[in-house]
């Protein structure tokens, strides 16, 4: 009975839409876009 208590207790996440701004963007979220990149190119090539 304590573990179900604990996980009535847990934050729950919803899933949004985030407009991405290269204009509000730092360093590492255009580091994070280009590894996206990377990975769509990836992902298109073995297709």
């Amino acid at each position: 009975m304590a573990k179900k208590q604990n996980k009535e207790k847990l934050p729950v996440e919803k899933a949004e839409d985030v407009e991405f701004s290269y204009e509000l963007a730092d360093s590492e979220d255009l580091e994070a876009v280009e590894r996206m990149n990377k990975a769509d190119r990836r992902a298109t090539q073995k297709k």
